[in-house]
């Protein structure tokens, strides 16, 4: 039985936890692969849709119109520059480029601010 307090467990409160901006980007580059495979089957569905004639390419611009559907495209858009730019750093790491702690840090805050801008002119031109 545990006696010494220095060896209970700890209380975590995970709203104060702030993770390093490399964490941060990690973990968004595994959400937007999710994001994007499980969207494969709906774009697919737009694209085969779209293809058939001309009345279901007006279908599909109908869904496309849909508010919900355009801001979830918008968010796929985040997600597709996102884990793309995230990608390429990976790559570069992997390549033993921008390995040092300062130069991961800038190259992880550049991807997260470069993966926001394409949605932002998404959303300002298409919403």
């Amino acid at each position: 039985m545990m006696t010494d307090k220095k060896n209970r467990p700890v209380f975590l409160d995970l709203r104060r936890i702030r993770l390093p901006v490399v964490a941060v980007l990690s973990i968004a580059h595994r959400i937007t692969g999710v994001a994007m495979c499980l969207a494969i089957p709906f774009i697919i569905y737009l694209l085969g849709l779209s293809l058939r004639d001309a009345q279901g390419y007006a279908q599909a611009l109908a869904i496309l119109d849909n508010p919900i559907i355009r801001v979830l495209a918008v968010f796929l858009s985040w997600a597709l520059s996102h884990h793309f730019l995230a990608g390429i750093r990976f790559l570069l790491i992997d390549m033993e480029i921008g390995v040092e702690p300062d130069a991961a840090r800038r190259s992880a805050r550049l991807v997260n601010a470069a993966g926001l801008i394409v949605p932002v002119l998404l959303a300002v031109v298409w919403l």
